[in-house]
């Protein structure tokens, strides 16, 4: 029996000719930005359908669909797997849909581009960019020296796929990694692990430290006031999770008294973030805006995912990046 698969109108178009090379079994369901359900062209009842595999690509975020997009899948008869576009699962619908009795897949495609936006943001604090360009401008010649990330110490929370792929960078420019993680493993990325219990343990020695876990009830605000008075003096903080994972009060205080030498910030517990919030103008604060996802490649390996992971539904296999209901 044909496995039904429903897409994104846009992404179905772009991504057709590859589907179909792929010679599935399947009957293939479209939905618009308004979140109608077509079936050969014809709308179909979301409440009368049952859909086994659904796909929500980066063109829904793109074409602003998502609330509707969300709404129909709420209103489906039955879901028997849902591939996201996002990493981060602490939208309300996850644990709807979750609760429907769907398997949810969340997304690795930003992970390469959030790991770039990390070193470049990293390298960018570490090298005295800035003045090499004022000597140019005023044909200075004198040496600028530099710290190295060769033997830094970095502190990854959260091990998936963006956690994984900024400790491969972190190794392969000579430096060392703590992990925390569900488990203690060890292994050819990570030096050290821990889980979050263990902080107070990790991040004495972190001289960088990554924020890249999920926001759930566990991590909710676990950036407190306690946490950053245990950082290593001069530490830096890279969040590419959620806001709402940091006390910003706390951070500020860790700021202002040089605990903390600087915060890297691409998200926010309010978004986009309100003019009159101090972290703009903070000197020691870099403001981004929701951006270290926005890599040219992540597109590409948002539709590869998909033709990847499909097949392995058709075939009963087991799916990549698959996430246990505990952790919706």
């Amino acid at each position: 029996m044909a496995s039904t698969v429903a897409l994104y109108e846009p992404a179905y178009e772009q991504i057709r000719p590859r589907l179909e090379a792929l010679g599935l079994d399947i009957a293939v369901l479209t939905f618009d930005q308004q979140g109608r359900l077509f079936r050969d062209g014809a709308e179909v009842a979301p409440e009368q359908t049952d859909v086994d595999y659904l796909w929500l690509s980066n063109f829904i975020s793109r074409d602003k669909a998502q609330e509707p997009v969300f709404d129909l899948v709420l209103r489906l008869k039955s879901i028997g797997v849902l591939q996201t576009f996002n990493a981060g699962l602490d939208h309300p619908v996850y644990k709807k849909i979750a609760a429907k009795g769907a398997r949810i897949c969340n997304s690795s495609a930003q992970a390469v581009a959030i790991s770039e936006y990390v070193f470049a943001q990293m390298l960018n604090l570490f090298h005295p960019l800035d003045r090499q360009r004022e000597q140019q401008r005023d044909r200075v010649w004198q040496v600028t020296p530099f710290r190295e990330i060769w033997r830094t110490h970095w502190l990854i929370v959260g091990f998936g796929p963006i956690g994984r792929e900024v400790a491969t960078k972190v190794k392969a420019f000579g430096g060392s990694t703590a992990v925390v993680r569900r488990s203690p493993e060890t292994g050819p990325l990570v030096d050290k692990a821990g889980t979050l219990a263990d902080l107070p343990e990790l991040t004495p020695e972190a001289d960088v430290i990554v924020l890249a876990c999920p926001l759930n009830d566990q991590t909710r605000g676990f950036a407190d006031a306690s946490f950053f008075s245990g950082v290593k003096e001069g530490a830096i903080l890279v969040n590419i999770a959620r806001g709402g994972l940091i006390d910003d009060a706390a951070l500020i205080t860790a700021l202002d008294n040089g605990r903390l030498a600087h915060a890297v910030l691409d998200v926010f517990h309010e978004e986009p973030l309100p003019a009159d919030n101090p972290l703009w103008q903070h000197p020691k604060v870099r403001v981004t805006p929701h951006t270290s996802f926005a890599g040219n490649g992540g597109a590409v390996r948002w539709q590869q995912l998909f033709l990847d992971n499909l097949p392995r539904f058709v075939r009963g296999e087991a799916l990549v990046n698959e996430v246990a209901p505990d952790d919706i």
